[in-house]
């Protein structure tokens, strides 16, 4: 993990308010590295690296950090939400019901369908947040 994000990390949860902890930084680099990650992907991780973290303070922590603005999630399949972090380019997500497969897209991919929406419904899609579910290439 650079130097320079774990900083720019510890400067957002600082300049809201929240203390800079060691579960957070836990949190936020399995995050970074699971790209798109349930709560117990997340726990899973970390606690195969570290251990002494529980269930719940993973989901407590995940809620701050998508408070500060460090981390978004989506809803890709039925149950807990995915995490990601905000720096990653808006993207939308391609599920495969096969293989279980999350690869993304630029938002900008399906920009004609949000211009659409726009124009006929008055609607402003949130793509951050939208999970396509389908086949992929390798199940099709």
């Amino acid at each position: 993990m650079d130097d320079a994000r774990v900083s720019g990390w510890d400067e957002c949860l600082r300049a809201q308010g929240f203390r800079v902890t060691p579960q957070r930084h836990l949190v936020l680099q399995a995050v970074s590295t699971l790209q798109h990650a349930t709560p117990e992907e997340i726990y899973g991780y970390i606690h195969e690296r570290v251990g002494g973290l529980n269930l719940s303070t993973v989901y407590r922590t995940l809620e701050v950090l998508e408070k500060v603005g460090l981390i978004t999630h989506t809803h890709i399949e039925h149950g807990s939400p995915t995490y990601h972090e905000v720096a990653q380019a808006v993207h939308v997500h391609l599920v495969c019901r096969i293989c279980k497969n999350v690869d993304s897209i630029p938002a900008e991919a399906i920009a004609p369908l949000l211009e659409v929406l726009v124009d006929t419904r008055g609607f402003r899609a949130d793509v951050g947040h939208l999970a396509i579910h389908g086949t992929c290439s390798a199940c099709s």
